[in-house]
């Protein structure tokens, strides 16, 4: 029997045992018009209600080492996920990527966005997530140094807390431009116009999922988590801009 045929009756078992539980992800905010859609599907497969609650990596972490009654985390990185496996915070050997994200520079307002618009440096305000809490704030920082514009930026920067804050700043004209997620664009109807920064101009951001310690004996848990992995979820995963792993052999 094949891993797929195997993990599609193991998501049927763990389901059905699941029906009647309810679990809560933290999610970090990249991810949560995504999480939405995925939890959509999963809940009409199985029944299982799931509450999402989103907020910046680092927020979320720093909840769930005070105690949060999460079930289950999907960071922005690896780093946070890895943390708390390591402070037996979350089950040994649950963690793994479920996404890699996608770095924009984003505007609502100009015609053009590309390396130059930065160099020029003929804007009021970029807007950029906090990087010691956001991922995606931290890979902002690494374009603006590899690109060389970080001093003359320096002084237009604003900071949003997380990826959300930061799309919203520039949304409402507070800021002319914005490092956001790919994802956000593909939320809906966006107006503006992006450049979509090449992967090699910053860290990858690789995004880990873990299962919390207070969810390891909830079967509802651990199908969530299948699921995530499984095509169904891949499919939206790619539409929202993001790189699914691919499955193994």
């Amino acid at each position: 029997m094949t891993r797929a045929c195997l993990s599609a009756l193991l998501l049927m078992f763990l389901a059905s045992a699941a029906h009647a539980d309810k679990l809560t992800v933290a999610v970090a905010t990249n991810f949560a018009q995504t999480a939405a859609q995925i939890e959509a599907e999963f809940r009409r497969q199985t029944g299982t209600e799931v509450s999402l609650s989103a907020g910046s990596s680092g927020k979320l972490y720093a909840q769930i080492t005070h105690g949060a009654p999460y079930d289950v985390f999907l960071s922005a990185d690896v780093e946070r996920a890895r943390r708390l496996e390591q402070d037996k915070l979350a089950v040994s050997g649950s963690r793994f990527t479920y996404a890699t994200g996608r770095l924009v520079l984003w505007s609502a307002r100009l015609e053009k966005v590309d390396p130059g618009v930065l160099r020029a440096a003929q804007f009021n305000h970029l807007a950029v997530a906090n990087p010691r809490i956001a991922p995606y704030g931290a890979a902002a920082f690494d374009v603006l140094n590899r690109l060389q514009v970080s001093p003359a930026v320096r002084a237009r920067l604003v900071y949003g807390e997380d990826i959300g804050q930061t799309f919203q700043l520039a949304a409402s004209g507070a800021a002319d431009l914005a490092f956001v997620a790919l994802s956000q664009l593909r939320s809906g109807e966006v107006a503006g116009a992006y450049w979509l920064v090449p992967p090699s101009l910053y860290r990858p951001i690789e995004q880990q999922a873990v299962l919390l310690q207070r969810a390891g004996h909830k079967p509802a848990a651990r199908a969530f988590l299948d699921f995530l992995k499984g095509p169904r979820a891949r499919a939206i995963m790619t539409r929202f801009g993001y790189i699914a792993p691919q499955p193994g052999p």
